[in-house]
């Protein structure tokens, strides 16, 4: 086959890689990307689009099954049924129209989409192995969007009854017993969702504490929820491995035992996919296991950058959509750099928790003197009308000028206030701002406002 000669090139159609080519393909680029599967990558194929969609079904499934009992607000259902096959259609359905909508915004912008697996010959040349044989591309400049890959245990592959989270969401029926390896945000998330569900869950965890990535404060509503939903957390203890009847362990008090399951769904992190593509013929410096970068997501070859999980922590969606973008228009020529002051991270656990910026502990170890309050949803009318009074809105401040560092939150769709935390933080907002800012009533929001209120002596509604 003639090489394919191209401006740029994407390796890999994930969040980061899809949204580089559509913006190059915009800026007149002649772009070409490279995918092995459906475009969208692990977020929209097997990872936070259809996790939310088994999230909102497990969500839906609980509630009915509180109508089913003694409601409080007046409804009363008949006892509900779950069919988990209907509900892997449904959420394969979603991940269709989202992927089919990703290919047709890469064609309508221009873009050339290989279906293949690509591996560098050098730093402009790869050669990309599909279904009708390899295909040369070579380009001036190429951006590297592999990903990531969910951890294997040594002791516990993935396969048969051991899976990972992609594996997870496609279960035909729910588990009767299900032990979860890890209490990190795609553990808790799923652990819930299966609860709700109807399983009986455990969750291990070697350290001694859940989520350990945010302060107690956050997790604490998190772990009250769990409780009631009956699923036992094993803190300090170890996972050895898959028996006959389920996961075998070594407690905190260094006992060994063995935990009932029909399923163990391990979720101990993932890791940057800096092999099989061809690594090995490139001069790549790294950041211990990740690809390093500068603050334009140059790497140490000239015109080859890279972006997404493959560069660190956080290894999140919208960071390497955010990056993709940047790069596409750094080709094109514009003045760019990567200087955000927060990127959003989201647990969708129940309750929800997002975090932007700096908690009160980091702002405090890089030196800051603070000044911080919360403000509890059970103060705040919208809150009670949805029956979600856990949680609370937290903002972080620096004392001697009011600029808030960090909004912290935890309770019901929460998740939804990310952006507004986010904006307050990129645009340097005083607490004065927030405050002075009129919030719709009655919202969820407006524990935003009342938090500022609070950190600065006077809190209205409470």
């Amino acid at each position: 086959m003639p090489t394919i000669e191209c401006n740029t090139l994407v390796i890999g159609a994930g969040p980061g890689g899809y949204v580089a080519a559509i913006r190059a393909g915009q800026l007149g680029l002649d772009t070409v990307i490279v995918e092995a599967r459906a475009p969208g990558g692990t977020c929209l194929n097997v990872g936070c689009i259809p996790s939310k969609a088994l999230i909102h079904v497990a969500d839906e499934f609980d509630k009915a099954r509180h109508f089913a009992n003694s409601s409080p607000i007046g409804i009363s259902v008949a006892k509900p049924e779950i069919n988990l096959s209907d509900t892997v259609k449904w959420k394969d359905g979603i991940v269709k129209r989202l992927t089919g909508g990703v290919g047709g915004l890469l064609k309508n912008n221009k873009v050339r989409a290989i279906t293949g697996w690509a591996s560098f010959v050098d730093g402009k040349t790869v050669e990309v192995e599909t279904e009708d044989g390899v295909e040369t591309v070579r380009a001036r400049n190429v951006i590297i969007a592999t990903g990531s890959a969910p951890v294997e245990l040594p002791f516990l592959p993935f396969g048969g009854d051991v899976i990972s989270s992609t594996e997870a969401l496609d279960l035909a029926a729910v588990p009767k017993n299900i032990a979860v390896v890890g209490a990190g945000y795609i553990g808790l998330e799923m652990g819930i969702a299966f609860a709700k569900l109807g399983a009986k869950v455990t969750v291990v965890e070697a350290l001694d504490r859940i989520l350990p990535l945010y302060d107690a404060d956050l997790t604490k509503p998190v772990a009250k929820k769990m409780k009631s939903l009956g699923v036992d957390v094993l803190l300090g203890a170890k996972a050895k491995g898959k028996s006959a009847s389920g996961l075998d362990i070594e407690d905190a008090d260094g006992k060994a035992r063995t935990i009932p399951a029909d399923k163990i769904l391990v979720t101990v992190g993932r890791k940057p996919l800096t092999e099989g593509w061809g690594i090995e013929n490139l001069v790549l410096e790294m950041d211990g296991k990740f690809l390093r970068i500068d603050d334009e997501c140059r790497t140490s070859m000239t015109g080859v950058y890279a972006i997404g999980d493959v560069t660190g922590e956080p290894m999140l969606a919208h960071r390497a959509m955010a990056q993709g973008e940047m790069v596409a228009e750094i080709i094109a020529g514009e003045n760019r750099r990567w200087d955000k002051r927060c990127i959003p991270a989201i647990c969708f656990t129940d309750p929800e928790i997002v975090s932007a910026g700096l908690s009160p502990e980091e702002a405090t170890e890089a030196g800051e003197e603070i000044i911080t309050q919360m403000f509890p949803f059970a103060a705040n009318g919208r809150a009670m009308t949805m029956e979600a009074e856990e949680g609370f809105v937290r903002i972080v401040a620096r004392k001697s000028d009011h600029v808030v560092l960090g909004i912290q939150a935890c309770g019901g769709g929460v998740a939804e206030l990310s952006a507004a935390f986010g904006l307050a933080i990129e645009m340097g907002a005083r607490l004065e701002d927030i405050a002075g800012t009129i919030h719709a009533h009655p919202t969820q929001g407006e524990a935003f406002q009342e938090a500022a209120l609070r950190t600065l002596g006077h809190a209205l509604h409470i």
